[in-house]
């Protein structure tokens, strides 16, 4: 597993696809299974609760490289919407609107995601997507919710939609993570897009 950065408080790992970052005992924050790219993982527990409270406090600036089924019209926009846990379906999130009657039920918590489209293909986009917030699955979801789901998204994805030849999971990278460190410095890490999905952008 690459190594990105790494000092006395704080292991910076480019984590590839397939690998559940809740194996990683003190990991600052999560990423799913499928999804390539940074993860933070804490050296000791005053480090851990150092860099936690940042993304608590949505201080952290966090991106990510998506490909996405579809024609997304606009260059740029911003999702706002409540997440929580579908009733249907426990593995998934679900998005609700603020006026609709579920949307006073507990556990729902505001999601913001900001996205830009970096290139477009003849059956996809792909974009970067920054979260605001730290929902499980958000991207996915609030994508998903547009109308245009992650290409090779077994969960969030349409029933019988476009797939690159070749994708084996969801086409998702943390790309981008800007953190304050304890000495009160900031750090910019960044992850290329690794060798699979390279390859998928060259191909479609």
């Amino acid at each position: 597993m690459k190594v990105i950065y790494e000092d006395e408080n704080l292991l910076v790992i480019d984590k590839p696809a397939g690998i559940n970052s809740d194996d990683f005992e003190k990991r600052v924050h999560r990423l799913d299974k499928d999804t390539s790219g940074i993860l933070l993982v804490a050296k000791n527990n005053k480090a851990l609760d150092f860099f936690q409270k940042q993304f608590k406090d949505r201080t952290v600036i966090k991106k990510y490289l998506a490909l996405v089924v579809g024609d997304i019209k606009t260059d740029k926009g911003k999702i706002e919407t409540l997440m929580g846990r579908s009733l249907k379906d426990r593995k998934k999130q679900k998005v609700y609107l603020l006026n609709e009657p579920d949307a006073q039920r507990k556990g729902l918590r505001k999601a913001i995601t900001n996205y830009k489209v970096i290139e477009k293909f003849e059956d996809y986009t792909l974009i970067e997507a920054e979260p605001k917030t730290g929902r499980k699955h958000q991207i996915r979801c609030h994508l998903a919710y547009l109308g245009y789901p992650i290409a090779g998204d077994k969960i969030y994805g349409f029933k019988n939609q476009p797939m690159p030849k070749g994708l084996k999971r969801q086409f998702l990278h943390a790309s981008y993570l800007k953190i304050k460190m304890p000495d009160t410095k900031t750090k910019e890490f960044k992850s290329e897009l690794p060798k699979d999905l390279k390859e998928i952008l060259c191909q479609i």
